[in-house]
């Protein structure tokens, strides 16, 4: 089972998870789309591991901190896509800008809090253990400084790519090496 997890505004029907679901049709995938409460996030997709056998996980952005958590409290491989290595810092930026944030998906908006900043402390992995991680990286991140997360997980297989976006642009020219990779090949 591959359980993507999306970014910050994010959902479940965005457009890499679509392409995730696209290519792995043959695998059981699924990308749930998460509540932006931490707490209610982690939950659910902890309600989805312990609910499965085979776990892979895909994570972008703050999902990429959410597996990294998942991935070292349940020793599983994950897929780490322009991960948010400290979201508890990174996400204090939305304070700074009055605490509304938009989702991409519907454009709806919400309140992001103080609260909601602690809760992410809650799963910070000060320091990795698991070593089952392929980190994507593009340095055109506008968002965040992809050095971080080299230097979080210095013994990932890592790709990174010169320029790019946060988003990470072209992720389907890797899904044969990610294939390769959840079966065990790289």
């Amino acid at each position: 089972m591959i359980i993507i997890i999306h970014g910050f505004g994010s959902a479940g029907k965005g457009g890499k998870a679509m392409l995730f679901r696209e290519y792995f049709k043959d695998s059981p995938c699924i990308a749930p789309s998460l509540s932006y409460v931490p707490e209610l996030a982690i939950d659910t997709l902890e309600q989805l591991i312990e609910s499965y056998d085979n776990i892979t996980l895909v994570g972008s952005s703050l999902g990429g901190y959410y597996a990294i958590y998942l991935a070292e409290k349940y020793g599983l491989k994950a897929v780490l896509i322009n991960p948010a290595v400290d979201s508890s810092k990174t996400l204090k930026r939305v304070l700074e800008m009055g605490g509304m944030a938009t989702n991409y998906y519907d454009g709806t908006e919400f309140t992001w809090n103080e609260a909601h900043v602690d809760m992410l402390l809650q799963y910070k992995v000060d320091e990795v253990k698991n070593g089952k991680y392929l980190l994507l990286l593009q340095t055109g991140d506008d968002v965040l400084d992809y050095k971080e997360a080299v230097a979080k997980l210095p013994n990932a297989k890592t790709i990174i790519e010169e320029g790019g976006t946060h988003p990470f642009e072209g992720v389907e020219r890797h899904f044969e090496r990610i294939r390769d990779f959840f079966v065990g090949y790289v």
